[in-house]
């Protein structure tokens, strides 16, 4: 099965539990505003990787897996544009007992990712925002799929690690974040919750694509800032990580 790579990273400990073979797929729906892969948004672009040969070089990083409690994690881009592809991977990480996860914005046609889905151990879901409005403003999309992605996931008791980007002035109203608190509390497989504070380690690149990034004067969230937003999972009793940063 041949698919497109916009890149690889082979020890990650950043996407999911112990040390990870991480693959960027390439295409992406969603255009974020604060996207630090905008040159992965384009499915045309990448590298074309076999499955066949993939499995080969990802077995090779078993040991470092096994001894952290590892695996593969497949991200974005959105990887589940490339369902048939990632599928077709996992089946054979699962042959070699690997973990498998996989990072998506959750906004996917639910027929293409439940073949996904069968052979998936983690899902790391990234929620742009609770608020309709502000999330189609953040991402050009709308926000049901993901909504509906996530109930999946829960039928399916999938584990599922929450990923939240705080951006001031545009994600970080305190009441969005309350309302997408009481929504998890609904909900039985979330594992973790990450709010994730703002950067523009990517800026660079949208200058390169020739592409507008609106948050040019945008600053990163103070510690203060991000201290109150997990605060507010907290409260609802939620596993938000960085627990002991809380103040």
């Amino acid at each position: 099965m041949i698919g497109r790579v916009h890149s690889i990273e082979t020890c990650g400990t950043v996407d999911g539990p112990g040390i990870r073979f991480i693959l960027f797929m390439q295409g992406c729906p969603l255009r974020c505003q604060y996207c630090h892969n905008p040159d992965s948004w384009k499915a045309t672009d990448g590298q074309e990787m076999d499955t066949n040969k993939l499995i080969k070089e990802i077995v090779k990083y078993k040991p470092y897996m096994n001894s952290s409690g590892g695996g593969i994690t497949i991200s974005g881009g959105e990887p589940l544009l490339q369902a048939d592809f990632v599928a077709d991977l996992f089946q054979k990480c699962k042959a070699e007992g690997i973990h498998t996860c996989i990072d998506t914005s959750g906004f996917v046609k639910l027929d293409k990712a439940a073949k996904v889905l069968d052979y998936t151990d983690l899902v790391l879901l990234d929620v742009k925002s609770f608020n309709p409005q502000v999330y189609k403003n953040v991402t050009g999309v709308e926000l049901a799929p993901t909504l509906e992605f996530e109930r999946i996931l829960a039928e399916r008791n999938i584990p599922v690690w929450l990923r939240y980007v705080l951006v001031p002035n545009l994600t970080d109203n305190l009441d969005d974040i309350e309302a997408l608190a009481k929504y998890l509390t609904t909900l039985s497989n979330v594992e973790r919750i990450d709010v994730l504070p703002f950067h523009k380690m990517g800026e660079f690149k949208w200058s390169e694509l020739g592409y507008e990034y609106k948050l040019t004067d945008t600053q990163e969230p103070s510690a203060e800032l991000v201290n109150t937003a997990k605060s507010i999972f907290h409260k609802y009793n939620l596993p938000i990580f960085g627990l002991a940063s809380i103040v």
